[in-house]
């Protein structure tokens, strides 16, 4: 059985002794028709790019060797044209992932870059929570990024590598600092947590009140301890301020029914005190007011919310008997009416006399002795009114 090629030449593809030559020729058919539908499988595979490059001219020259020896019987030409017709394809499809290959890996130089700057200002940061947790999702994102050249992969890597153990070394250092810290503060609420026992069942409820203030005050200046001996020296602590404080309030509780009882007495003698007002007789009524006064005394201690309005009532029931006092006082001096009669008397004298000696002027035409005149006897006039009002007030 033989095969001729376009140019005319034959070859030898296969001998069957003594066989049917249409059974052969089927057979020789069979074969060529084989190997079309690989060709054309690996046409496929190649355009579709479900072979690399490389894999895919392997795949190319392993097909047309078999072509090229075939013992088949078809237009074998045809199956190589098309074999060297997936070239220039596969030539593009290494540029285009050679392409796609310098993209990556550019794309990944950048992404590693933005790391290591990343990971560099993390470096100098007191993000000591964070800080761990985004150097580690740096990590991750480091280790799914393909590897570029060796010589920028490197450096890029120390320089990803030294920020982490810069940070490191500073989170390290802070903590045993914290750590030290929070050792101290132990100590200072543990013995904080000691006074305050010691105070819980004081009755001095001023001084105590004031020292527990102070204590929580050292409390919050300590810091924090480590947190399981900060809650539970935190609970010695509340405890012995809430014994000392609940006691304080009853004790208080106590004294306001007591005080509230004062209350209402007090009110009742301010009724008494305010009834005095206005006094007719100041004498008797100042007498009545000193014994109410006493009982107010023994009354008791109020409520702070109501010591200013009964202390400023009383108060005013006393000014005002002060003040009559001083009125009766004043207007029962003989003395003092004496010399207001006199001066009105003395004025009034003198008024007459200045008169007089206007009346003169005026006849004369003594214009300057009427005027000097008429002046004194303004000014007597005003004194003379007010020498009156003086004699009113006295009477």
């Amino acid at each position: 059985m033989y095969v001729r090629s376009r140019d005319g030449v034959e070859r030898e593809v296969g001998r069957w002794p003594d066989g049917d030559p249409v059974e052969a020729l089927a057979l020789y058919t069979r074969r060529f028709e084989g190997l079309a539908v690989e060709v054309a499988l690996l046409e496929r595979r190649v355009r579709r790019e479900a072979l690399s490059p490389s894999d895919a001219r392997a795949a190319v020259d392993t097909v047309r060797a078999l072509v090229v020896d075939a013992q088949a019987v078809g237009d074998l030409e045809s199956l190589i044209e098309r074999l060297d017709l997936l070239q220039p394809v596969l030539d593009e499809q290494r540029q285009q992932r050679r392409a796609a290959k310098v993209a990556v890996q550019e794309e990944a130089r950048a992404a590693k870059e933005r790391l290591v700057v990343e990971a560099e200002k993390l470096a100098t940061s007191d993000d000591w929570r964070g800080g761990v947790d985004e150097l580690g999702r740096m990590m991750d994102a480091w280790r799914q990024l393909p590897r570029i050249d060796r010589g920028t992969d490197d450096a890029l890597w120390r320089r990803f590598s030294s920020a982490r153990m810069a940070y490191s070394r500073r989170r390290k250092t802070h903590l045993a600092e914290v750590h030290q810290l929070r050792d101290r503060a132990r100590e200072v609420k543990r013995r904080l947590a000691d006074e305050a026992d010691q105070l819980a069942d004081s009755t001095e409820w001023g001084p105590t009140a004031a020292r527990f203030r102070d204590l929580m005050r050292q409390w919050k200046e300590a810091g924090s301890a480590p947190h399981r001996d900060e809650e539970r020296l935190w609970r010695r602590f509340r405890a012995a301020q809430d014994t000392f404080f609940g006691a304080r309030d009853a004790q208080s509780a106590k004294a306001d029914a007591t005080f509230a009882v004062n209350a209402e007495s007090k009110l009742a003698l301010l009724v008494e005190a305010e009834r005095l007002l206005p006094a007719s007789d100041v004498r008797a009524a100042r007498a009545r007011f000193r014994e109410i006064a006493a009982r107010w005394d023994a009354a008791g201690k109020v409520p702070r919310e109501r010591v200013r309005e009964l202390d400023g009532r009383m108060r005013a029931v006393e000014q005002a008997l002060q003040a009559a006092e001083q009125e009766h006082a004043r207007r029962d001096n003989p003395e003092a009416q004496a010399r207001a009669e006199a001066a009105v008397a003395q004025l009034e004298a003198s008024l007459t006399g200045l008169r007089q000696r206007a009346a003169a002027a005026s006849a004369a035409g003594d214009d300057r002795s009427l005027a000097e005149a008429n002046a004194a006897i303004e000014a007597r006039e005003v004194w003379l009114d007010q020498a009156r009002a003086t004699l009113s007030d006295v009477s």
